[in-house]
Formats: C-alpha cells, sequence, structure tokens
C-alpha cells in the first residue's frame, strides 16, 4: 500500500476509532478474578483434577452463537458451568454468590486507563474520534456514559460482534474509506485482523489479561498494522503511521 493521501490539517487519517474494554478502562481483570471466585466456590463440588477454568471457557465459547459478549452473557455461562461440572449438586448458596458476582460486575464504575483521556483530546485536535466496542448494549452504554469522556468521541458504536462485514458497515456509516481509518485496541482477533482484511489500519495496545477467546496469532511485517506498549505512545504513532 501507498502512502495515504495527507487531509484534514495534514493527518493521516480521518478517523481513529478505539475500543473500549482493557483499551480505554480496566474490564478483564474484573472477569479475570470473578472465574477465580467460580473456581473457588466449585472446587467442593468436583473431582480432584477438574479444570473448572477450561470448563467455564469451554462454556463460553459454546454459547456464544447464543449469548454474545458481556457480563450476561458471561453470568448465564457460569452458571450454566456450574450445573454441568457438579452434576447438579451445586448449592442454591453457591449460585447466589456467583449471581452477585455478576450483579457487581455490571455495576462496578468504569476505570479509565492512564492517560487515555489526554490522549483522546489530542487526537481529537485533527482526528474524528470514536469508540467500536462489542456487548452487551445496557451494559456498554452505562459505561460510555459514566465514563466522564464520553463528550470527548465524535461517534460510539456498540456491535454484537467486530467481523470485516461489520467494520465495513461502521465504516460506511461514518463516510470514511478503509484506508483513511485507523483502529486501536487490545485485541488481535476483534481490533486488528478484521480491520486489516478490508484495508484498514490497526494498532494494537495489549493489556495485561487477555480473555481466551480473543486469543489469535499476531500479524508479521503487515505494513498496515502496529503495536505500541502504552496508549500514550498511540498519537505519535498514529500521527507517524502504522507502515
Amino acid at each position: 500500500m501507498g502512502e495515504p493521501t495527507l487531509r484534514r490539517d495534514g493527518a493521516r487519517f480521518d478517523v481513529v476509532a478505539f475500543d473500549a474494554d482493557d483499551t480505554l478502562w480496566h474490564s478483564e481483570d474484573g472477569f479475570h478474578a470473578a472465574e477465580n471466585t467460580f473456581c473457588e466456590l466449585l472446587t467442593p463440588f468436583v473431582a480432584d483434577g477438574v479444570d473448572l477454568r477450561a470448563a467455564l471457557v469451554a462454556t463460553e465459547r459454546a454459547n456464544l452463537p447464543t449469548y454474545g459478549y458481556g457480563v450476561k452473557a458471561f453470568g448465564l455461562s457460569m452458571m450454566e458451568a456450574a450445573l454441568s461440572v457438579s452434576q447438579g449438586r451445586v448449592t442454591t448458596d453457591v449460585m447466589e454468590r456467583l449471581l452477585a458476582v455478576v450483579r457487581e460486575l455490571l455495576l462496578a464504575p468504569v476505570r479509565l486507563l492512564p492517560g487515555v483521556a489526554e490522549v483522546i483530546v489530542d487526537l481529537a485536535r485533527d482526528h474524528r474520534v470514536a469508540v467500536i466496542t462489542k456487548g452487551d448494549l445496557v451494559h456498554q452504554t452505562r459505561k460510555v456514559s459514566t465514563s466522564g469522556i464520553d463528550h470527548l468521541f465524535d461517534h460510539v458504536e456498540i456491535v454484537l460482534e467486530k467481523d470485516p462485514e461489520t467494520y465495513v458497515r461502521v465504516l460506511r456509516e461514518l463516510d470514511v474509506e478503509p484506508h483513511r481509518f485507523c483502529m486501536v485496541g487490545n485485541s488481535v482477533k476483534s481490533d486488528v485482523l478484521p480491520v486489516l482484511e478490508i484495508g484498514g489500519h490497526a494498532i494494537h495496545v495489549p493489556y495485561h489479561v487477555l480473555w481466551e477467546l480473543e486469543r489469535a496469532e499476531h500479524p508479521v511485517g503487515h505494513g498496515r498494522f502496529g503495536e505500541v506498549g502504552h496508549i500514550s505512545e498511540v498519537p505519535a504513532r498514529v500521527r507517524l503511521g502504522t507502515d
């Protein structure tokens, strides 16, 4: 791919979009803590050697087409896995505690990652800035609206899945060509690969915890892919370009 045409005060991109969970604010660490609680509560009900975490992930994977993403989907899968691994012997008390874990996740305040607001303000000087996140509509909307940074975004899109078809639709709504679009996120599977597939640019910002179902191989030697160690490095990388 050649050099992008410079527009809007010399910017290489017209739109820079951010993933939300684990890119703008903490999320997966809460799920990880919930998984630990699940394992602690269910251990007395299973034989030695049963991998409770693997059983939960397998249930989540099987339920994705039905439940989608988010805390509510996770909660339903956790309840189902509890009944399954215990062969129905799990107690009402344990199920109530699992339900309380889900409620805590849903009501937890947004915890912005360091430097996020400054990065968005910086990029907004010469780009349209958007959020493209997947998950439960009600919960994701609440997180965006209570984040304290919602006023900084030109567009917020909550989607069911992050695949090439979804990105094509969103870019059409934003009236931006793929080569003038840059996606920033912590998931190679959701924020990088489908964007590269449609001709866009992507910057990977790793988070210290990654959901098992988001694991994917990193692109190697791809001209429209970049990676940074911290979100504070994103503006410079955006202006330099991923290629």
